[in-house]
């Protein structure tokens, strides 16, 4: 590409497009549906997809890199999605959106201790994300009252945290040189692996009966090929272009086109708590991608 930094952000840009309208359609799917069924299905069509698009077997990786893919699929895939949606039950979804969104700073953290300073983090990487997150507090509570529930809320923090470690891991995996869509594929076939004990765990019944009704068998082929076979290759592009840092601070936008999205097909509110929180949100994304973040030579090469 003449310009991978613009292709890195575009992709960005698209992923969190999608994934910040999946909200809609999780909701619709969970009145059929056990969140662990909607996530192991939505996973094995993206699987699917990623075959039938590219076919090609992944030869000649190392037993260190088969455990790199396998971390990959367990963070990513299975514990991100199980701790986010375990915490849904034990606190306020507002809660859970601004702890999930912790999710860069941990990145930032880990990025630069484990690349060993590969992105320098400035001042104003520090300054966007207390712009990012007060604005995420004002759209996601919108003048209620802060109730704090400790495991609930511990579990949106692990969450965050795991997703900082995908972040990670999918840096590495990219410097392996293997294609994109290949490596997403194993890392799908890992984390479907993973899934499995969680399905004995949790008592799956499993309801398939519900998918003759069109409303849920296309907003799950939505989040299959949408949400997961294409937002996943897509991330892990913008992941091997721009970083796991910069390209982790696009989550801030994820509330932003969450209440967008509310407006126009929910046809909800926006109060001006929530326009101001937006517009606070935006302000941190664009000083945390300014200059805030300098990628020596060879980042994260390891």
């Amino acid at each position: 590409m003449k310009n991978p930094q613009a292709a890195g952000h575009l992709s960005a840009l698209v992923t969190i497009l999608i994934w910040g309208t999946t909200f809609i359609s999780t909701k619709v799917l969970l009145v059929a549906f056990e969140p662990v069924e909607i996530l192991f299905i939505r996973f094995v069509l993206g699987l699917i997809a990623l075959v039938i698009v590219c076919p090609h077997r992944l030869r000649g990786t190392t037993p260190r890199q088969e455990l790199t893919f396998a971390a990959a699929g367990l963070c990513g895939v299975c514990l991100y999605y199980l701790l986010e949606n375990i915490a849904l039950t034990y606190t306020l979804a507002s809660n859970v959106g601004v702890i999930l969104s912790v999710a860069p700073f941990f990145t930032a953290i880990l990025s630069h201790v484990v690349f060993k300073g590969a992105e320098k983090l400035r001042p104003s990487f520090f300054g966007g994300f207390v712009l990012a997150m007060a604005g995420i507090a004002l759209i996601s509570f919108n003048g209620s009252a802060l109730a704090l529930n400790p495991l609930g809320d511990l579990l949106a923090l692990l969450a965050a945290l795991v997703w900082a470690c995908y972040s990670i891991l999918t840096r590495k995996i990219s410097a392996y040189g293997y294609s994109t869509l290949i490596t997403t594929r194993r890392v799908f076939c890992y984390g479907i692996a993973f899934m499995i004990p969680a399905m004995f765990l949790f008592d799956v019944q499993w309801n398939l009966s519900a998918l003759a009704q069109p409303v849920y068998l296309l907003n799950l082929v939505f989040l299959g090929l949408g949400a997961s076979a294409l937002c996943f290759v897509t991330w892990n592009t913008a992941v091997k272009l721009l970083g796991p840092v910069r390209t982790s601070v696009y989550i801030y936008m994820s509330p932003v086109i969450t209440v967008v999205t509310s407006a126009l097909i929910l046809h909800e509110p926006v109060t001006p708590l929530a326009a101001g929180g937006m517009a606070l949100t935006l302000a941190g994304l664009v000083l945390s991608q300014g200059r805030s973040l300098r990628p020596r030579a060879n980042a994260g090469q390891s």
